[in-house]
């Protein structure tokens, strides 16, 4: 009797599985790889930019559709095929247990060929024991770091150039969502140590901000809520209360997640009496296979009740992404605000969503460009008070927009 059963539920996992391959419609894979590879040579606004051949990826990826048998590899299918441009804001909708995660506590450059640890989270994480700023990255998870990279589940882009690889490098560091990401560090003091990156502790932020104030001086922290409608009102009512400070410093390094251009404006229609430009936009545009013309336009921010006079400072880092990154160059662009910090994230363009006919996931890709007024593209933006981390004992960009405020003040 007991084998009957084993062999009943033996039987009925097997018919389970074979069900699930027989979902995947190869043909609507295929139909769907042509539809995203038409939207991004039609509306990929930094296709000519970037050193990749669609016949390629046409070719690779259509001889790999056989090899599809679950949903989760279809998902991983067209999120590998984005990963191909080595572009953070290109991404599904969706993603599985396998994907890549979008980002890591630490960010790493390539530095004479190697691997380095030049930033990291500190405003989010719990204090680290040592300082690991300037480490080398030798392992993940036991793998040598350069073996990683070539490893990386892309196949059409250059993963010998520099940018390419600093990209993939810190996708790694990102990691998949089901995988640890314990790495060998080599310290500047030559020591090398292992750190698991998925026991650095995360600070909890439930409230849309938070404020302080300082000697005077009025501090409010953006908790990744750029994206909440909702931060417009808790914003007002916070500014509100300082608005007799002797400056203000907004803090945007933890606004990784972006937002969107409505809450942006509505913090930024606080600081000036009069309409400002605060960035421009940039397309192309086609119709019906015509011809190619160019378009640009200015956008500007109005004002809206009792405006903060005083001095102001932003500040911004590698958490900084998207929208929060046009808020930064757009304050600035403003001449409104001073601001201090690192790179941002570097999320180029401005986005717009796609669906495909066959899967119930779409896409985003970046159609529009978007400049600084000074005409530098938001993506290659560097703070004009530019503070290189160099350790996490001590908050350094703070400190340098404490600073400024004083001076201002004097």
């Amino acid at each position: 009797m007991k084998q009957l059963i084993l062999t009943f539920i033996i039987f009925i996992n097997f018919s389970f599985a074979n069900s699930q391959d027989n979902q995947i419609d190869h043909t609507k894979i295929k139909e769907d790889l042509n539809e995203i590879l038409m939207d991004l040579s039609e509306n990929y606004i930094y296709l000519k930019e970037k050193d990749v051949d669609l016949n390629c990826i046409r070719d690779y990826y259509q001889n790999q559709i056989p090899h599809i048998k679950t949903e989760e590899q279809t998902v991983l299918f067209f999120e590998y095929l984005l990963s191909e441009f080595y572009d953070s804001h290109l991404i599904l909708n969706t993603n599985r247990n396998s994907s890549f995660r979008l980002f890591s506590p630490i960010y790493a450059t390539v530095q004479n060929g190697k691997p380095i640890v030049s930033n990291v989270w500190q405003t989010q994480i719990e204090p680290l024991q040592q300082n690991i700023i300037g480490a080398e990255v030798l392992k993940i998870n036991g793998t040598d770091i350069t073996h990683a990279i070539e490893q990386f589940p892309t196949h059409c882009n250059n993963k010998s150039s520099e940018q390419v690889r600093e990209w993939i490098l810190n996708k790694i560091l990102a990691g998949r969502y089901n995988q640890p990401r314990i790495l060998s560090l080599k310290l500047n003091g030559k020591e090398t140590i292992e750190l698991d990156l998925d026991k650095l502790k995360l600070k909890q932020n439930p409230k849309l901000l938070t404020s302080t104030i300082e000697n005077g001086i009025g501090i409010i922290r953006i908790n990744n809520s750029l994206g909440n409608n909702g931060l417009i009102k808790e914003f007002d009512n916070t500014l509100d209360n300082l608005i007799h400070t002797e400056g203000l410093i907004i803090d945007l390094r933890n606004t990784v997640d972006g937002g969107n251009s409505y809450v942006a404006r509505g913090i930024m229609s606080r600081f000036i009496n009069e309409p400002k430009p605060y960035q421009k936009h940039w397309i192309n545009e086609m119709y019906d296979g015509n011809t190619m013309v160019e378009r640009s336009w200015i956008e500007y921010v109005t004002p809206r009740k009792v405006p903060y006079k005083q001095a102001v400072v932003i500040l911004v880092g590698r958490w900084t992404g998207s929208m929060g990154e046009g808020l930064a160059v757009g304050f600035e662009g403003m001449e409104r605000a001073g601001i201090v910090g690192t790179e941002m994230e570097r999320l180029a363009g401005e986005m717009s969503g796609f669906s495909f006919k066959n899967q119930k996931f779409g896409y985003r890709l970046s159609t529009a460009k978007l400049y600084h007024l000074n005409g530098t593209p938001r993506e290659k933006y560097i703070p004009t008070n530019y503070v290189k981390q160099t350790t996490t004992q001590k908050d350094e960009t703070l400190e340098r927009a404490v600073m400024l405020i004083m001076k201002s003040v004097e």
